[in-house]
């Protein structure tokens, strides 16, 4: 999947520990359990409260409060009061501190709301699920025309310059190779796999891994003496793969945690004669090869460089050459919608990062490149699958986090990011796509689309 933020850095500080290990959320009734306050030094903007604010607070909770009475939600007020239709349980402990942070921040404070422990839900997932299948719905139509009056606009600094750019890596995938390892299976693949049926079972996840890289490679026609640049190392898993097929791959990453430990699974693999990886820029990628792959890497592309990055892709494939792309994409519409707005997700997860629609793929390729979508398979619920597995195992393992020195307020936050993403492709907010692109002259395939 596709942070560097000097005032909110989640990197942990190897020295303290701060909190109690995260709890499953999803076991028992949400109770207003003692929990230990956020490190004012490492969450500033969790652990303090919002300045006050009482008329943004109070038209916030007038829409909230009106919006969650349509909901299949049952919210239960720390008062006592009871809101909704029926459905999962949201549990406010703090009423007046989460709306205020909505007040203030938005679904920014919404999602700090729940670091702080402000509020809670046993089905974490489901009450996510709820509000992102009516994302449309929970602010009038009116208001959602003034918009940009009252959204925050992401910072300068998160924009995807090449400088920028590694920041903004550094941030998420830099964390540490040991806390990935906790809820990853053994290829170290973080992106959506691809399973036979559902419900998955985490011993299916590795193979289902690799039947989403086949299938990739597939699409790009990678085999034997193949040309392959990759642009997204991860820790090296595809790579691997394509050079077990006898493809000659290039592979480049801004990550240097992630770059060592692919290096040392290249090594392991006796596959240093067909792997090369580069510490490197998309932008800054030089030569010629017949297939071009990228895993969830787009996202971290940024709207404003989507050009460049086609533009990249044409001038380094080959005569005849295929790219296939896999990438988490949004409804178009609802992107144009948050083109510009700085979410949760953002400030705390992947600063920079943007999910574009498959409409904005073709047209931004279209436009910029000789390049044309030739196809485009869907295969959202399978994310939603690899998501519930990855949140899963680090609920069980989350003492183990903390010991690493990511303490219970980092853990509520990956808990939330996790169940938060769950809920997109469970919603249908969000999908998951593997997208080939060809030039015509190249005699490219007609476009269609397809559903795993």
């Amino acid at each position: 999947m596709s942070l560097h933020m000097p005032s909110e850095s989640t990197k942990p500080e190897r020295s303290t520990k701060h909190g109690r290990s995260m709890s499953d959320p999803a076991s028992n009734e949400a109770k207003a359990a003692p929990r230990a306050a956020p490190d004012p030094q490492r969450w500033p903007d969790v652990a303090r409260p919002p300045r006050p604010a009482r008329i943004r607070t109070a038209v916030a909770e007038r829409l909230v409060r009106r919006a969650l009475g349509r909901l299949p939600l049952r919210v239960r007020t720390s008062d006592g009061e009871v809101l909704g239709r029926g459905g999962p349980l949201l549990e406010l402990h703090d009423t007046d501190a989460f709306f205020a942070r909505i007040g203030r921040s938005g679904l920014i404070g919404f999602g700090e709301s729940y670091m702080a422990g402000e509020w809670d839900a046993p089905d974490l997932v489901g009450v996510l699920t709820v509000l992102a299948g009516h994302v449309g719905d929970l602010v009038p139509r009116r208001l959602q025309r003034m918009r940009a009056l009252w959204v925050r606009r992401r910072p300068a600094r998160q924009r995807n310059t090449e400088g920028h750019s590694r920041e903004n890596i550094h941030h998420h995938y830099d964390l540490s190779n040991d806390l990935f390892a906790l809820f990853l299976d053994d290829t170290m693949s973080y992106s959506s796999a691809l399973f036979r049926g559902f419900p998955a079972a985490w011993p299916d996840l590795a193979a289902a891994q690799h039947r989403k890289i086949d299938r990739l490679l597939d699409l790009a026609e990678v085999g034997p003496g193949t040309r392959l640049l990759e642009i997204g190392t991860g820790w090296g898993e595809l790579a691997l793969r394509a050079a077990d097929r006898g493809a000659h791959v290039v592979t480049a990453t801004l990550s240097e945690e992630q770059l060592n430990l692919a290096r040392e699974r290249v090594r392991a693999a006796g596959h240093q004669d067909r792997v090369t990886l580069l510490l490197r820029d998309y932008r800054q990628l030089t030569g010629s090869y017949d297939a071009l792959v990228s895993v969830e890497m787009i996202e971290a592309v940024g709207a404003e460089f989507w050009p460049a990055y086609f533009k990249t892709l044409d001038r380094l494939l080959a005569p005849g050459g295929r790219a296939a792309l896999q990438a988490i994409t949004m409804p178009h519409e609802r992107m144009l919608a948050t083109r510009h707005t700085y979410t949760w997700i953002q400030k705390y997860i992947f600063p920079g990062g943007f999910l574009p629609s498959v409409e904005a793929v073709a047209q931004t390729a279209g436009d910029a490149t000789a390049l044309r979508l030739a196809r485009h398979d869907s295969f959202g619920p399978h994310y939603a699958e690899t998501l519930r597995l990855w949140r899963e195992r680090f609920t069980e393992r989350a003492p183990e986090a903390e010991v690493l020195g990511f303490d219970a307020t980092f853990a509520r936050m990956w808990d939330f990011y996790l169940a938060y993403s769950e809920a997109g492709f469970r919603s249908g907010y969000l999908d998951v796509r593997q997208l080939l692109l060809t030039r015509p002259d190249d005699h490219a395939e007609p476009e269609r689309e397809e559903s795993a």
